[in-house]
């Protein structure tokens, strides 16, 4: 598992809590299908950065692991229940509303149907992706299945 250096996402806004904020634990789920595909989930109305489509996870709880976290957010926010999850990479995102750890594990086994619980939207996507805005969050994801796959990098 690696971790890069903190991206900074809309680098021109000010950040809410100045140079002292706390680092915000969140455990991401990379549902993958046989074929390649994975999902990406756009942002539900009344959230920040609301439309803008990612990878469904959530935040951690006190005493929760990256996984429990995981399994607890895909039942509320998507129904599913996954069987098979594993801690795939780390990235760092500072955000203007929050200084985020995104904990990203790859899913390839999960049961139940897929209900968007929150209002927001599903897509299943093979690289390149055809839904827009992106979460700044999710690209280097991207990248990574881009790399995995053995594709030169996208200029």
């Amino acid at each position: 598992m690696t971790q890069a250096a903190v991206l900074v996402a809309d680098g021109d806004l000010p950040r809410e809590g100045g140079e002292n904020r706390p680092l915000v634990q969140v455990a991401v789920g990379v549902l993958l299908q046989d074929d390649g595909a994975f999902l990406l989930t756009s942002r539900p109305p009344g959230k920040v950065y609301a439309g803008y489509w990612e990878f469904p996870g959530g935040k951690l709880e006190a005493g929760e692991t990256v996984q429990q976290a995981l399994a607890r957010e895909l039942h509320e926010e998507i129904g599913i229940a996954i069987e098979d999850c594993t801690l795939w990479k780390v990235e760092r995102v500072d955000y203007p509303h929050a200084l985020v750890q995104l904990n990203f594990c790859r899913v390839t086994l999960w049961r139940g149907e897929l209900q968007m619980r929150e209002g927001q939207s599903f897509a299943w996507q093979q690289l390149p992706v055809t839904v827009t805005p992106v979460l700044p969050g999710t690209l280097p994801v991207l990248r990574w299945l881009e790399e995995e796959r053995g594709d030169p990098p996208a200029a």
